[in-house]
């Protein structure tokens, strides 16, 4: 990509606006494109909706060197990146209603020739189908010129990035490229490669949608193993963290950490996608997302059995992200841990500590027991103290949580195998 292009970026979210910002700051001149004008607003004036490690000044810097504005329509550009969600609807079945809207709303502004990659997660077949849904608005373009119908280079790139080190990753880790066809996939690696130092892997868009899947659902099952792991300990008397550390001396075996749960839009959500597109072979995969679905009410249990004879218990829960040290709630076990026991507890006074926001989800707030709490004052009311997130600011407290009465150490965090 020249310095004279122009990339829009659709969706402003934790891929969409660290994507623009790093474009921006590699002097490519980037327009984001949001529905929420509260979010346009807030990139427009150099600031950032939500957590992420440096974003904030790569945001900063691009605004104020006039490379990155922030709109809520699409216009015309060289190339699209569609970054929107991709969430569930019914039993765990995709909903692309994100994608295509975003495609019909893109569709206007193409002429042909342009590229546009899909980089939301997204089961197999995906992408082929924003392609065929801006081709029904526009029956002029083609994907390969046929009919002398100026083509549209169309391709799939998922993001693999961790949430509190997206702009490190963004530019360190290697990239999948899948394109509709091959022209499609080398004119997307000319555009990652403005800031991708990482290797840039070229491949058919149906296996670049599988890849990011594949990927999240082998972690999915490890992370599974350690919490059927940590429910069976329980159940022997037999202390996890000492357990996984001993075994994990083995030169072959790396188990993970057990924890709540899983959360966040990629590990606990894109196995689904598989499982989803061939129900009837993806059997580990499924008891996989069901063992760790089933995490949370484990500890709901524990809580349940620790409470039973207060009168008027509390409940401190620190953490509510899905992961530490960020502000993401998304698919969060210890947001769900928190509402179940809101909702079943409602005699217990519910201290929540999350000092990565600054009020309560609505979920959480239209229960009239749960507080948002400062972590010295929730830990000196509880007579339950339930660690959900192993918070980096949680370590100043490290001293005064483990003197604490009745610890439900979901993290391994008082132990040091918290990670």
């Amino acid at each position: 990509m020249g310095i004279s292009s122009v990339v829009v970026v659709v969706g402003l979210g934790y891929i969409g606006l660290p994507t623009a910002a790093i474009l921006a700051s590699n002097d490519v001149k980037v327009v984001g494109v949001d529905v929420n004008p509260n979010t346009v607003a807030a990139v427009n004036r150099g600031d950032v909706p939500f957590v992420e490690p440096d974003l904030a000044t790569y945001v900063a810097g691009a605004v104020q060197q006039g490379t990155l504005r922030a709109t809520a329509a699409p216009m015309p550009a060289d190339a699209f990146i569609v970054a929107v969600p991709t969430p569930f609807k019914g039993a765990h079945e995709p909903d692309l209603s994100y994608i295509e809207s975003a495609a019909r709303t893109l569709a206007p502004c193409l002429k042909g020739g342009e590229l546009v990659i899909l980089e939301s997660t997204s089961p197999p077949g995906a992408t082929a189908k924003m392609a065929n849904w801006i081709l029904e608005e526009r029956p002029d373009l083609s994907l390969d010129g046929e009919g002398g119908r100026p083509a549209l280079h169309v391709a799939h790139c998922p993001e693999r990035v961790l949430p509190g080190r997206v702009m490190i990753e963004l530019v360190t880790n290697d990239r999948i490229v899948g394109g509709l066809t091959p022209e499609a996939a080398e004119m997307a690696k000319e555009l990652y490669a403005t800031f991708c130092q990482g290797e840039i892997l070229l491949t058919d868009a149906v296996t670049a949608e599988m890849a990011k899947l594949v990927e999240n659902a082998f972690r999915d099952v490890n992370i599974a193993f350690a919490n059927e792991l940590s429910v069976i300990s329980d159940r022997l008397g037999v202390d996890v963290w000492e357990l996984v550390r001993l075994a994990n001396h083995h030169p072959r075996v790396n188990i993970l950490q057990p924890g709540p749960g899983v959360g966040g839009h990629c590990i606990a959500v894109d196995p689904w996608f598989i499982v989803d597109a061939d129900p009837e072979q993806a059997h580990l995969i499924r008891t996989a997302r069901q063992v760790n679905d089933r995490k949370p009410e484990w500890v709901v249990n524990r809580v349940r059995d620790t409470i039973s004879e207060l009168e008027r218990p509390v409940i401190a829960a620190l953490g509510l992200a899905f992961k530490a040290d960020i502000d993401d709630l998304r698919e969060s076990p210890a947001l769900e841990i928190v509402t179940q026991i809101a909702e079943e507890f409602g005699h217990a006074r519910v201290l929540a500590v999350e000092p990565h926001i600054s009020e309560l989800p609505l979920r959480l707030a239209e229960h009239g027991n749960v507080e948002l709490t400062p972590i010295d004052q929730a830990l000196s009311a509880a007579d339950v103290t339930l660690i959900l997130v192993d918070h980096s600011r949680f370590s100043d407290f490290r001293d005064d949580i483990g003197n604490a009465v009745n610890i439900i150490d979901t993290r391994g965090f008082l132990t040091g195998q918290a990670g």
